[in-house]
């Protein structure tokens, strides 16, 4: 786990509250966490908005921050976001001063709901949880990111590999959030290093813009002034 923390790059790892012993009185992998590294607690396994809320005050109170990434799910198999839940959840850990980033379905309705009510990124998943399917709906994330220019968009859940990460970028994510694709992989330091390398390429090809898409051929030297 530390080596592909260092090799991916990351600056942020996130830990499933109610999975941990937060009084540090078994190890846990938060005994093997760099110190340099920003944790984010989550709500993972709650299934109700009382649940989230509780989950989240005892994540403030035992590891000391405001942040929390928000994860309420509404079905077992599936693991799909709770979305209403989700959205009641936010509304009252916004206002208890929480920096909420809610894992929710993509759709750009509930992704203004959460963004009006003060979330401070909003985080869509690309398909189910460690599925490894990829983006599944790029259309989604595509709308998403124009109709809201000035949100953080984090991709969450359904990564598996390198080039899913980078399409995320390209479709105008601001980061991804994964766990299974680095933490299954044969070598999980190079796919580590991968989604890295990965990331900043998706990156750079959005902000650089791709070209259009043509259904025929264009050819790439111009005609003009070609001796006949």
């Amino acid at each position: 786990m530390r080596a592909a923390h260092k090799a991916s790059g990351a600056e942020m790892v996130t830990i499933a509250v109610r999975r941990v012993p937060l009084d540090r009185s078994t190890e846990s992998f938060l005994d093997h966490l760099d110190s340099s590294l920003k944790i984010l607690p989550n709500t993972a396994g709650c299934y109700s908005a009382e649940e989230a809320i509780r989950t989240a005050r005892l994540a403030r109170e035992a590891l000391e921050t405001d942040f929390l990434k928000l994860e309420v799910i509404g079905d077992q198999t599936t693991l799909f976001p709770d979305n209403e839940q989700t959205l009641e959840a936010a509304r009252v850990l916004v206002k208890e001063g929480f920096v909420v980033l809610p894992y929710f379905n993509d759709d750009l309705i509930m992704a203004k709901k959460l963004l009006d009510i003060g979330c401070a990124a909003i985080m869509p998943l690309a398909a189910p949880i460690g599925s490894g399917l990829g983006v599944q709906n790029p259309a989604n994330l595509r709308i998403m990111r124009e109709q809201l220019p000035d949100a953080t968009i984090i991709v969450d859940a359904g990564v598996g590999t390198a080039s899913d990460a980078a399409i995320a970028m390209e479709l105008g994510a601001d980061g991804v959030l994964m766990n299974t694709a680095i933490a299954e992989a044969s070598d999980p330091a190079k796919m580590g290093e991968a989604m890295k390398l990965a990331i900043e390429a998706g990156r750079l090809a959005y902000l650089a813009g791709r070209m259009p898409k043509r259904l025929y051929a264009s050819a790439s030297s111009p005609l003009t002034g070609v001796v006949r």
